[in-house]
């Protein structure tokens, strides 16, 4: 264990202490999406309405204490049901790390700063609707929330002339 590294790079997701784990969530409020599951395929389809508790100014909870009570379907997430669940986006801190990945550059305990999330096309702030205005889920399926913003991606990655998945013309 290299001195001065991070928690996430030296700890396992079970070894962290309750502020750690919690300061994984980088805000984004991707996983508070509405999502759709196709019952003969079970496919994954993800929508642009947000959780009823969705605050889609900050794309935080409005009530994250009481959010199970208030929204008995939300998911307590944890290390044991990380494994489980499809859903979390690709830029989830805790599907990252799960997989043996690293926190990307606009990650705040990356960048030390909770707006680089915003400004990599991460979070949903200005791109979901309140549940109540929403009508039919079906009619709300996007593909954005599922992939990764050409943005958010390593300067690497981001010399490709692809974004959110579509090819781009020059």
């Amino acid at each position: 264990m290299a001195a001065g590294e991070p928690f996430w790079r030296t700890k396992t997701l079970g070894e962290m202490t309750r502020a750690e784990w919690e300061s994984l969530c980088d805000g984004c409020g991707r996983c508070c999406l509405h999502k759709l599951r196709d019952e003969d395929t079970g496919e994954l389809g993800w929508t642009n309405v947000a959780c009823r508790l969705l605050d889609l100014g900050t794309a935080r909870c409005s009530d994250y204490a009481n959010r199970r009570a208030r929204v008995p379907d939300c998911v307590k997430l944890t290390p044991k049901k990380l494994a489980g669940i499809d859903w979390l986006p690709p830029t989830c801190a805790y599907r990252l790390l799960a997989e043996g990945q690293d926190l990307p550059w606009w990650h705040p305990l990356v960048s030390g700063d909770p707006e680089t999330v915003v400004q990599a096309g991460v979070s949903v702030r200005g791109k979901a609707i309140r549940e109540r205005d929403a009508g039919p889920l079906e009619d709300h399926l996007v593909a954005w929330p599922g992939r990764t913003p050409r943005a958010a991606r390593p300067r690497s990655d981001r010399s490709t002339n692809k974004t959110e998945g579509r090819s781009q013309t020059p």
